[in-house]
């Protein structure tokens, strides 16, 4: 399959660039540990829109990518993400190059050759925005490929996994109450911060359970709200979120693996754990809906056909069969927000009032005619006042 091509950059794009650099072959593991200014180096093949904005946020110099941004197999948005922020990009420079490299090193980028004390220690190609949109275009023609591949992967892994929509689950046993409760959500997901800081009121009229899914704890903490469960693997999500109080839940493979187990045990944390298939997101909407949740909210959730390519085949796959067992206790952040409407508070009415009252005060106060009303009213005070003490002398 012939790409588009890709040409060296003629002006500081990527050249001339110097910084510290942070390895890390799992871009959201990465995001973690990066200072801005930093030169970042991953593994990274497609590298989808919430990845490329957690390094836009971390506001990093450059990214090298050991594989490609965009392969063309579907269209995503990394690159155009990191090069419209002003980021400069290097592909394909290999997996080897974390080998050559540590952590910590001082890399120059003179166009698409990495030096460490002036030797050549990697070569690539430049991406610039031309190129990304490029390659953009490119990776919209082979679309409906992409989606035949995909249906093709989703029935097969919905053979394999039946029983995960057809047969009970074994629940991990955790406090919190979900019965006939309403629960919020949140994922890494497109716009995910944004559509969190949306729902305000409804948290506030309804106080949601709050899930965190991995990272998306954080989500919460910044908007100042204390998740009461974490779910995931535990390799985006913050120790300060993980020690905020919250039941923690591993997501376990179907073999027993807990990935995230491990970190917990280093904090002496303790947590249960979630055998299930699928991503961390289903299993968090799986659990909610076994636990009895009247309703699912949910952020930064994925929705589109890109944001599905974007987590990977068998996570949309796995997905899809979640969907078909929560049916429709669950619903879309962005939904909520323009449905719920807050009524107003007792002391936001009041609020109202007073500043009415103080502005019509104001305006009588600084109105010619009413400065020559308040005089007259002042000089008839004083006169009774005058005929009073007359009497009373």
């Amino acid at each position: 399959m012939k790409f588009a091509t890709r040409r060296k950059s003629t002006h500081h794009a990527s050249g001339e660039l110097e910084g510290v650099v942070r390895l890390g072959k799992r871009t959201k593991a990465l995001t973690g540990r990066i200072q801005p200014g930093e030169i970042v180096i991953i593994d990274h093949a497609d590298l989808d829109r919430v990845a490329a904005e957690g390094l836009v946020e971390k506001q990093v110099k450059a990214v090298i990518n050991a594989s490609r941004f965009s392969t063309g197999k579907y269209p995503n948005l990394g690159a155009l993400v990191l090069c419209g922020a002003g980021i400069a990009l290097i592909e394909g420079v290999g997996a080897d190059i974390f080998d050559r490299i540590r952590e910590g090193d001082v890399l120059r980028l003179e166009d698409g050759t990495v030096l460490r004390d002036g030797n050549v220690v990697a070569e690539g190609e430049v991406v610039d925005m031309e190129a990304a949109q490029r390659n953009l275009d490119y990776s919209k023609k082979n679309i409906s490929a992409a989606l035949e591949s995909f249906a093709e992967n989703t029935l097969q892994y919905m053979i394999n996994e039946r029983d995960f929509i057809l047969e009970a689950i074994r629940l991990p046993q955790i406090k919190t109450e979900f019965a006939g409760r309403h629960v919020l959500m949140v994922v890494r997901g497109y716009g995910y911060k944004e559509d969190l800081a949306s729902l305000r009121g409804y948290i506030h009229d309804f106080q949601p359970i709050l899930i965190g899914v991995d990272g998306g704890a954080d989500a919460l903490l910044e908007q100042k709200l204390t998740p009461n469960v974490i779910i995931g693997d535990f390799d985006s999500v913050s120790t300060k979120a993980l020690g905020c109080g919250a039941e923690l839940v591993v997501h376990a493979f179907a073999d027993g693996i807990a990935p995230g187990a491990e970190r917990l045990d280093a904090l002496h944390l303790p947590y249960a754990t979630f055998e299930a298939p699928g991503t961390s997101e289903d299993v968090a909407m799986l659990l909610a809906h076994e636990k009895g949740a009247e309703l699912i909210v949910a952020v930064g959730a994925r929705v589109s056909m890109v944001e599905f390519m974007d987590k990977g085949r068998k996570g949309m796959a796995s997905t899809f069969l979640v969907r078909l067992r929560v049916g429709p206790k669950l619903v879309d952040a962005k939904g909520v927000s323009e449905l719920h409407r807050s009524e107003p508070r007792r002391w936001e009415l009041f609020g109202l009032v007073g500043a009415a009252l103080v502005t019509m005060l104001v305006v009588i106060g600084i109105s010619q005619p009413m400065q020559l009303v308040l005089q007259a009213a002042g000089d008839w005070l004083s006169d009774i006042l005058f005929v009073f003490r007359e009497i009373f002398r």
